[in-house]
């Protein structure tokens, strides 16, 4: 996976976000581009093969965003499409769990 620094560069320079652009600066934003998508790629890759998938889908891509603390800081206010939600279920839904009790099948002193 590689992007490229002239394509970056031409993007930069016609897309109006400064009237100069240096000749380090394409180079160093498409390094942060390629290892955003490569970090985002193995999650979602693991994410997938954790559910038996071959292919990466947006749900994938989205619990991988969910999972890691620095890609749901840095994109925490994304929506994904068809990305659902977390699997989570609320603690007091949940069948509350019983005691064993020790006097059941044991003899009983009087």
């Amino acid at each position: 996976l590689q992007f490229p620094v002239g394509r970056v560069s031409r993007y930069m320079r016609r897309g109006g976000y400064a009237q100069r652009v240096g000749g380090a600066a394409p180079v160093f934003l498409a390094a942060i581009l390629e290892y955003l998508a490569a970090e985002l790629l193995e999650l979602a890759g693991n994410a997938a093969k954790d559910n038996n998938r071959i292919r990466i889908t947006p749900r994938h891509l989205m619990l991988a965003v969910k999972n890691d603390d620095e890609l749901g800081q840095l994109l925490g206010n994304v929506t994904i499409a068809n990305g659902g939600v977390l699997p989570n279920i609320n603690s007091a839904l949940l069948p509350e769990k019983r005691k064993k009790d020790s006097s059941k099948g044991a003899s009983q002193e009087y």
